[in-house]
């Protein structure tokens, strides 16, 4: 390997060209589908709109509908030039790191909430023979608990609304309590137990009032597990209506109960973490300001000759720190998160800290909150990088230089990639995907459910589903490519050769690419059919990255699909799928969710509070939600 003092960085964020209108469709395509922020941004590069989503993909989408009719989202939409998303753990963090950036962007297109001077507060009064729970801001003068801070008056308000569903403490202010003669409405919906004309005794009252105090001050878990056990209680004597009033309450409860790391008392801090794949590379730097997040912000170094990733990942670290840190627009925060160790961290938190005149720290090894920003970052650094590795002019590039590297007349604009995935020889799924200058056309994926071939024959299997793709395109029921990738070597591309001679499609290029020593990428090898020779590419040939890219997406795809098989044919829930969790711990999680769908959006901290589950097996539950 290169010495890596040798190599120069040059750090740029992606900037925006004002002539050109923003790519909507190429954007969605590297969406994904998991709660977050967005960001949209003019030619100027100033932020315009900021907003939140249970759903990226899905809600960035219904802004380029041609059915939207409303004026301000039509001309809001003719202003963007570009988008930046920041993906989050849970739809809770989203609601949060919205309300921060709002606050700190002021953008031109969201309502600014005048509320900025003192955080909120949840405040239950004392003083009352009937409590009252209300939002607070300014001085603790009077008596009672106050509950807090909270990040911004929505998500008290929100997080109100869920107690009264939970808890049904009054919420009315003490002017319109005391002149009650009948009970309001709160009482009709089940909000309120009525406590302005008597509807309920002074001891219920407080019963209520104690378990809300309890949830409010961190105990949550003891009303959880006795909701639980009412819940068994009430379900084991058929009263099923009651249980499942219950269970809605749990569920509530556990939407409450989400973790979210977007506020803390941490102070100032960036957290830094850096994304390599297919020869390219991202670093994400999270802000974090007062204990508020503050947003990411992404940026793609120009880096040549690295040719394993994990030292790539250092040398980027090395070069972008100095650099970033030591520039006039940028603020040296006191504490610094990484995601690997620098080659001299001494140094570099010497120079920043005689830099700022303040001591600096840069930490690499971290746990709870902090490691969750590192994860956060991460996430969002692999998300950034995909969205770059997918852009039309990355594309172009790597198509070019494809070109150049298989020596062909014609610039390619279709690649197809097979791939075969099995589990000792079950339900073995062929896939297919489909690239082109565009980026992966998703449309055109298929999946091929093998049968009829012995258990394990990946050849037979592979020549089956090639067999069925392309008489289709014989018969001119779907598009000729011009490059066919077989993930496979030798007898792979040979069983296609076959396919292709018995059908007579002979103008369709055939490569194999297999894995190389240690399974690195940089040692891949391609088997070229024309010639029968195997050729290495060098290990930052923007061509071998796209060839690389395609295989990959064909890996993910023929694995999903053979996951998906799997699953049909054992006719079993998700959770019933992960190692280490047995039918009472599946229960136990069951009960203290409410249900699998409220299992499925919950965070990983948030299923290690269930007792008996393990960090490691909540990540495990984790993963086989969110995880194709």
């Amino acid at each position: 390997m290169p010495n890596q003092h040798t190599h120069k960085t040059k750090v740029n964020s992606e900037k925006t060209n004002p002539a050109k209108k923003f790519d909507a469709k190429s954007f969605l395509k590297t969406l994904p589908a998991s709660p977050g922020v967005y960001r949209m941004l003019d030619a100027s590069n100033t932020v315009i709109y900021v907003g939140k989503a249970k759903n990226l993909k899905n809600r960035v989408a219904s802004y380029f509908l041609k059915s939207v009719d409303s004026p301000k989202t039509k001309v809001l939409v003719s202003k963007i030039a570009t988008m930046e998303t920041t993906v989050t753990h849970t739809e809770n963090e989203a609601l949060l790191l919205e309300n921060n950036l709002i606050k700190t962007l002021k953008p031109r297109y969201n309502v600014l909430y005048r509320d900025d001077k003192s955080y909120p507060y949840i405040y239950l009064s004392s003083q009352e023979k009937f409590p009252r729970l209300s939002i607070f801001r300014g001085k603790q003068h009077n008596k009672g608990d106050y509950f807090g801070p909270y990040p911004g008056a929505g998500a008290v308000r929100e997080t109100l609304n869920l107690l009264q569903k939970i808890f049904p403490v009054r919420q009315c202010d003490n002017q319109f309590f005391k002149n009650r003669s009948r009970p309001c409405l709160q009482y009709q919906i089940k909000r309120c137990t009525g406590p302005c004309t008597g509807m309920v005794s002074e001891e219920d009252y407080a019963f209520d009032v104690h378990h809300a105090k309890l949830f409010l001050s961190g105990k949550s878990n003891e009303v959880v597990n006795e909701l639980v056990a009412k819940m068994e209680q009430t379900a084991a004597k058929q009263d099923y209506e009651k249980a499942a009033v219950l269970r809605d309450q749990i569920i509530h409860l556990r939407q409450i109960l989400e973790k979210q790391y977007i506020h803390t008392d941490a102070g100032d801090v960036d957290v830094i973490a850096v994304s390599v794949q297919n020869g390219l590379g991202c670093i994400q730097v999270i802000t974090i300001r007062g204990g508020r997040s503050l947003g990411s912000k992404a940026f793609y170094p120009k880096l040549k000759n690295i040719f394993d990733e994990q030292s790539m990942s250092q040398v980027l670290l090395d070069t972008f720190i100095p650099q970033y840190y030591l520039s006039s627009q940028h603020v040296i925060p006191p504490e610094i998160i990484i995601t690997e160790p620098l080659s001299d961290t001494d140094l570099i938190q010497q120079v920043l800290t005689e830099q700022i005149n303040h001591k600096v720290v840069i930490k690499y090894s971290v746990r709870g909150f902090r490691q969750r920003w590192l994860d956060m970052a991460q996430q969002n650094a692999n998300q950034s990088l995909l969205q770059y590795i997918n852009s039309k002019e990355t594309l172009l590039q790597r198509f070019d230089n494809l070109q150049s590297a298989l020596q062909l007349d014609e610039l390619p604009i279709r690649l197809e990639c097979f791939d075969i995935s099995h589990s000792s020889g079950e339900s073995t799924v062929a896939s297919c995907v489909v690239m082109t200058t565009q980026g992966f056309s998703k449309s055109d994926y298929r999946r091929f459910n093998i049968k009829g071939v012995v258990a394990g024959d990946d050849y037979a299997a592979m020549k089956q589903a090639l067999m069925r793709r392309y008489q289709r395109v014989k018969k001119g029921e779907a598009k000729q490519p011009d490059i066919l990738l077989i993930d496979g070597g030798k007898g792979q591309v040979k069983q296609a050769e076959e396919v292709m001679q018995e059908l007579q499609l002979n103008d369709i290029l055939l490569i194999g690419i297999t894995k190389g020593e240690g399974r690195k990428a940089c040692f891949d090898t391609l088997y070229l059919a024309k010639t029968h020779t195997q050729v290495r590419l060098p290990a930052d040939s923007a061509a071998l990255h796209l060839i690389q890219q395609c295989r990959d997406e064909a890996h993910r795809f023929a694995i999903s699909g053979h996951r998906a098989q799997r699953q049909k044919t054992r006719n079993t829930s998700v959770l019933e799928q992960i190692p280490g969790l047995g039918p009472k711990r599946r229960q136990q999680v069951l009960k203290q969710f409410g249900g699998l769908q409220e299992v499925a959006r919950a965070g990983v901290e948030d299923i290690a509070s269930v007792h008996g589950i393990s960090e490691k097996l909540a990540q495990l539950i984790y993963d086989a939600f969110h995880t194709e």
